[in-house]
């Protein structure tokens, strides 16, 4: 009998780990090939493990809720042959957990003046994922504490914001700009901080306990649930947002949709709504003002290639993920909408992939399909801009005819967009905002598709 090494696989170009949320296999267990071994959660999807190989789970190296890294070692199969074997899924020379103390392997990008365990007994400071007790600091984290110089010491003393007290990316870099702008102590506090300028100044003031009283139900968040607050909290925090709405008459469009859709269903199988024609929309003003399509870097701005749109949709469970439609201007019109109702059902279906959520520049939101008149979103970070839809209603409306001003009942729709002021000012929004209406408002009744 062999050993097969299952590993955990590359999941996407920009996802680096993965929670263990639950092994779906106990040890002992038969596994065929294919068979989903463990599901695991990115910071933007969950997904599945599945085994490559037919054996018998011999042991599991990371409990549920642990946190391992692309390439890891997560478990052994015992399998038909001899000698060891890895995954084909992933090459890898990461070397199997022994014991559940400490990993003995070095970290990639270790910290300047940061020891790695030889052994669970050696008194020597380190950073480990080997134990509950001893913190685990992403890839991203510890490059970055490496590039600005920052101790073990200095890391332990962070508090950490994340998920079970893990230290974020924007913990670290507050914490740097706290000892940029010359403070001395970090208060060291178990609730979440929030950062304020004051005059220039940075100071930290600690969000106030809000405690239960008789009667109230206490409901923890979930994984996703937190995910999406760090990230709201983190682009108010990143942009100063500025919002601009316009009202189009989108009865040109309503109409050729009503005329068009049976036929549509018919050919194509399955339905055309309102979402891709918006989007196309969307591009095409994206390709009139490319400099909406951008994302802040310090002091510079990328001008993005590439039109990829985010779709906010809501999950059964209350939560929101944002598929993307890549390269959206390059698509028909027959194109985005098969994008758009895939992207939807897998969703809903929990069948995403990381990558289809990656890459997103500019975030679409349909708040009317909730029956609102029109919102407010929150930037998706690190994009610049999120456009949002209200719901279309009936309204009476002055129109212009050669005979003179008339009222007529017509399908009008607001939009609204908020945008990171840093790169976009009001006119250039307010512009974009406008041309998106008007592509809607001017749509061609007699349009074949």
């Amino acid at each position: 009998m062999g050993i097969f090494k299952l590993v955990l696989p590359k999941m996407g170009e920009s996802v680096s780990e993965a929670t263990l949320t639950k092994w779906v296999k106990a040890v002992g267990d038969r596994i065929e090939e294919d068979d989903t071994v463990v599901e695991v959660a990115t910071d933007k999807v969950d997904s599945e493990v599945p085994s490559p190989v037919q054996g018998i789970l011999k042991e599991i190296l990371f409990e549920e809720g642990r946190v391992a890294q692309v390439g890891d070692v997560i478990a052994l199969l015992e399998i038909e042959g001899g000698g060891e074997e890895e995954s084909i899924a992933v090459k890898t020379d990461t070397p199997a957990f022994t014991a559940p103390a400490v990993e003995t392997s070095v970290p990639e990008n270790p910290i300047p003046g940061i020891e790695i365990l030889e052994n669970a007994n050696s008194e020597s400071s380190s950073i480990t994922r080997g134990t509950s007790e001893e913190r685990f600091y992403s890839p991203l984290v510890k490059s970055i504490a490496q590039q600005e110089g920052l101790s073990a010491q200095e890391l332990e003393t962070i508090a950490g914001s994340g998920s079970e007290g893990r230290v974020t990316k924007q913990d670290v870099l507050d914490y740097i700009k706290l000892k940029s702008a010359g403070t001395s102590t970090i208060p060291q506090v178990s609730a979440a901080v929030e950062n304020t300028e004051v005059r220039g100044a940075t100071t930290v003031a600690p969000v106030e306990v809000v405690k239960a009283t008789n009667g109230d139900e206490i409901i923890e968040m979930d994984r996703m649930r937190r995910l999406i607050a760090d990230h709201m909290v983190n682009s108010i925090r990143t942009s100063p947002h500025v919002f601009s709405v316009v009202e189009a008459d989108v009865t040109n469009l309503v109409n050729w949709r009503n005329k068009v859709k049976d036929n549509f269903k018919k050919r194509e199988g399955e339905n055309i709504t309102f979402t891709p024609l918006i989007i196309e929309a969307i591009t095409k003003a994206l390709k009139d003002f490319p400099m909406i399509n951008v994302s802040v870097d310090g002091n510079n701005i990328i001008k993005r290639k590439h039109i990829n749109i985010g779709m906010a949709a809501a999950l059964p469970s209350g939560n929101l993920i944002v598929p993307v439609i890549k390269d959206a201007d390059q698509l028909s019109l027959v194109g985005i909408s098969k994008a758009v109702n895939d992207l939807a059902n897998r969703a809903r279906g929990n069948k995403l992939k990381p990558d289809d959520t990656q890459g997103g520049t500019f975030t679409f939101t349909n708040i009317g399909a909730f029956g609102n008149i029109f919102g407010m979103p929150i930037i998706n970070q690190p994009q610049a801009a999120i456009l949002a839809v209200g719901t279309i209603t009936k309204k009476p409306a002055v129109l212009e005819t050669p005979d003179g001003d008339v009222i007529a009942i017509r399908h009008m729709m607001y939009l609204t967009m908020s945008y990171d002021h840093r790169v976009i000012d009001g006119a250039l929004g307010g512009t974009f905002l406008k041309r998106v209406g008007d592509y809607l408002e001017n749509w061609d009744k007699e349009r074949e598709v």
